[in-house]
């Protein structure tokens, strides 16, 4: 497959919806190839449920979406066994994570109890209930959105859990121009329910088997950890990129360099990316709230410190 042609038919639909976003719909395709999942934060009304849809829509999938609340229960996202007085017998009941893309809008309002009932199916793509465990059907891609300015009512996202998404962005404000564009197209009609599917749930799968043969140079592989190693010893940062951390690099990396049409991939795939997937896995030393500018910054001064790897690399 074509997965550098596929790509662009996935991303020109998604664009029929989301006006002015190709670098963050280049983004998340990245991360599901890769096989990873993507945490949307930004403010209300930005287009991060929509963008999310708009992807579901242009993949031939099944599609399930959870909207996050405190009174959210693991099970109601597991599933339940319950009683069938027809059989006499439990009979399970599988929840909104049997799904092959998964929206969990606003995250960051269910209790910490609940968002870890997510940590299994996205780690190990399966998920365990009554102490029977089932395996999801792939591909299994979990975008998460949460509102990084409303604090009441919230609980923030735990490390550990954090580290489960390959990739952490924001959407951003459209341009005036950008925005007129938008008014227009939705006061006509809706988009999104115009969308339809251009890819299938094979195609993915076998997008995602491609990429795993996208080349790494061990030059490239010591880059990235050399670039991890940096963040530890960072003043600003109190725990550093983790060997998880550095493996999701390289295989957005090599998802990337697939998507863009090369065999191999480069050390300005690897430069291209941190940002996107070191900010969030850094532990800073003023706290969660010094995360956004100072994480970015850190991220910065890791580029700037570690030298690039220059030398031809051998393909063969």
């Amino acid at each position: 497959m074509d997965l550098q042609k596929k790509a662009a038919e996935i991303k020109a639909n998604i664009e029929k919806v989301i006006i002015g976003k190709p670098n963050e719909i280049e983004l998340i395709l990245t991360a599901l190839f890769a096989g990873g999942h993507v945490l949307l934060e930004d403010v209300p009304g930005t287009g991060k449920t929509q963008l999310a849809k708009a992807l579901a829509r242009s993949l031939g999938c099944e599609f399930n979406r959870v909207q996050f609340t405190p009174d959210l229960l693991p099970t109601d996202l597991t599933g339940i066994n319950f009683y069938n007085p027809k059989t006499g017998d439990f009979t399970f009941r599988k929840g909104p994570l049997f799904t092959n893309i998964l929206l969990g809008d606003e995250i960051n309002r269910a209790t910490p109890r609940t968002q870890s009932g997510l940590l299994e199916s996205m780690e190990e793509k399966q998920v365990t209930a009554d102490g029977a465990t089932y395996k999801l059907e792939a591909p299994y891609f979990v975008i998460a959105t949460q509102n990084p300015v409303e604090t009441q009512g919230t609980f923030p996202l735990p490390e550990a859990q954090l580290d489960r998404f390959l990739i952490q962005l924001g959407i951003g404000y459209p341009t005036t121009d950008e925005v007129v564009s938008i008014i227009s197209k939705y006061v006509k009609s809706d988009p999104l329910a115009e969308t339809e599917a251009v890819c299938t749930r094979e195609e993915i799968v076998g997008g995602q088997a491609e990429v795993k043969n996208i080349f790494i140079h061990e030059d490239v592989s010591r880059y990235i950890t050399e670039l991890a190693e940096q963040t530890r010893s960072h003043e600003a940062v109190a725990l550093g990129v983790s060997t998880r951390g550095c493996i999701s690099l390289a295989r957005a990396s090599q998802s990337l360099a697939a998507i863009r049409g090369r065999t191999y991939a480069t050390p300005d795939d690897v430069k291209y990316l941190l940002p996107y997937i070191f900010c969030h896995r850094m532990i800073l030393r003023g706290g969660p709230g010094a995360k956004g500018s100072v994480s970015r910054r850190v991220a910065e001064d890791v580029l700037n410190t570690v030298r690039v790897p220059t030398e031809d690399f051998k393909l063969a």
